[in-house]
């Protein structure tokens, strides 16, 4: 179990959930520092105490555990591999929680590299959005050693709701591309409400007996009570889940599997 009063925490990202992250571990009262490529979305947090480090070999040097949640493989592969990053600076024995929804084959090189060097490298995906981030209800979905994945329990505790290892390295990202395949659930409440509209159904009426039905899932409850505001503000990025929907494809059509199928 990772202790508060000797972990030194390193986040790298302050993105939509990455910034949302840090300021849950910072009002958990974990020791923690930050980095991100701009300046701007450091503000804030550096107003409320957040130490915003000037480069990531800092961070490094001065964290024993790093989490990291970027937007795609291009900003991880340079995060991890520019002779500036991560690998370039990390002491054997340090523990790297790498968050962001990236391809499997990113995640594999990700677990081989820290595996070389001593590190030990959990790939810990994110089921939820921004709301839950901010209320710690996220789902974490892990991928690497199991005695690595119970150690950081202290951690999980911070920021989510429920976590599960679900195998080996790569194993979480595999998972949370499984999970966010569902997200086209959304899409078809978008066209039962345009369709509604079409058949000029009660908007109110159509949104309290969808909300009653089975075949609403808990999660969409939420979108249903925001439409019924007339409150379309997004809580996740269309670029992000189109992203998503690629490595999805990608996995799909890949012939790597961890698991062996039954003969």
């Amino acid at each position: 179990m990772i202790n508060k009063r000797v972990a030194r925490i390193g986040f790298i990202g302050l993105g939509l959930m990455g910034s949302r992250f840090t300021w849950r571990l910072h009002s958990s009262d974990w020791s923690i520092q930050e980095w991100n490529r701009s300046t701007g979305p450091a503000k804030s947090l550096a107003r409320d105490g957040v130490v915003i480090t000037p480069s990531i070999a800092n961070l490094v040097a001065d964290s024993n555990v790093i989490l990291s949640c970027l937007a795609n493989d291009e900003a991880v592969h340079s995060v991890y591999f520019d002779n500036s990053g991560v690998f370039s600076s990390a002491r054997p024995g340090t523990i790297i929680l790498e968050m962001s929804t990236i391809s499997p084959e990113l995640s594999r090189f990700l677990h081989k590299q820290a595996a070389d060097r001593g590190v030990e490298l959990l790939d810990l995906a994110v089921s939820g959005s921004t709301p839950a981030v901010e209320a710690g209800t996220v789902t974490l979905l892990a991928g690497g050693d199991q005695n690595t994945f119970k150690k950081r329990t202290s951690i999980y505790e911070s920021v989510a709701k429920q976590w599960f290892l679900i195998g080996p390295g790569s194993s979480g990202i595999m998972m949370k591309l499984v999970v966010n395949l569902l997200g086209i659930g959304m899409q078809a409440i978008g066209e039962a409400v345009s369709l509604e509209e079409h058949l000029r159904i009660d908007r109110n009426v159509l949104l309290d007996v969808l909300s009653k039905t089975t075949v609403i899932p808990p999660g969409f409850l939420g979108k249903l009570r925001k439409i019924k505001d007339d409150n379309y503000s997004p809580e996740f990025p269309l670029r992000l889940m189109s992203k998503d929907m690629d490595l999805v494809i990608e996995a799909a059509t890949s012939q790597v599997r961890i698991y062996p199928r039954p003969e």
